[in-house]
């Protein structure tokens, strides 16, 4: 079914408002004005509130009545947990996926990765879209998808956070060493790899939110 002229322009202002979310040019509690995003993204209301509503759902909007739409708030308290609940979810899904991981999962693992372009916000939103991937990829391998769904929900959460690890040239090569360890079975091997890519992460995106010191991030305690 051909895509209509209204899903175009949903998908377009999606994307765009996601990038400048993500990558820190709309800063956390800005309030979005409809009418300059109608003509900032070339659409009409109505794909504009289906994108905003989409951007809601992955807790990088939210929606108060009779105010309107803005960029999401997060505590530093807030972050610290966030982060403490992506190692209980990614930890539990890797273990379980290690013993039973297909190689056809394997060889989709190796092709999430299109290579280094850049330190441009197109190829950082795209270093991010593939690190969500690659990580769900793993959470459905281990036979739970209600978990994999919820890590997927946790991404998006952390996207806009996570451009702030600068991974563009290393995110491959570490995922490089938690697929050898997943295509030896090695849950142990698996477990350590992936933690420590999960600390790692959070230990740079927390020092990079502390130095800044919220201003750009205001994030209170």
């Amino acid at each position: 079914m051909p895509r209509t002229q209204e899903d175009t322009s949903k998908s377009k202002a999606y994307k765009q408002l996601r990038r400048s979310i993500i990558m820190g040019r709309r800063k956390p509690g800005e309030r979005l004005n409809l009418d300059e995003l109608t003509k900032c993204y070339n659409t009409s209301i109505t794909p504009l509130r289906d994108a905003l509503q989409m951007l809601a759902q992955e807790g990088l909007v939210t929606i108060k009545p009779r105010s309107g739409y803005f960029i999401v708030r997060i505590t530093l308290k807030e972050l610290r947990e966030l982060f403490e609940l992506r190692e209980i979810l990614e930890l539990a899904a890797i273990e379980r996926a290690a013993p039973r991981i297909s190689d056809q999962c394997i060889q989709q693992l190796e092709h999430v990765h299109a290579g280094y372009t850049g330190d441009d916000d197109e190829s950082y939103d795209r270093y991010t879209d593939e690190n969500r991937h690659f990580h769900f990829l793993i959470a459905e391998a281990s036979g739970n998808h209600e978990l994999a769904q919820m890590l997927g929900r946790l991404h998006d959460r952390l996207a806009r956070f996570m451009v702030l690890r600068s991974a563009g040239k290393t995110q491959e090569h570490t995922h490089a060493h938690i697929i050898e360890s997943l295509r030896a079975h090695d849950v142990a091997a698996a477990r350590q790899a992936m933690l420590d890519e999960i600390t790692g992460t959070r230990d740079t995106i927390l020092e990079r939110v502390i130095q800044e010191d919220g201003a750009s991030w205001p994030l209170g305690m």
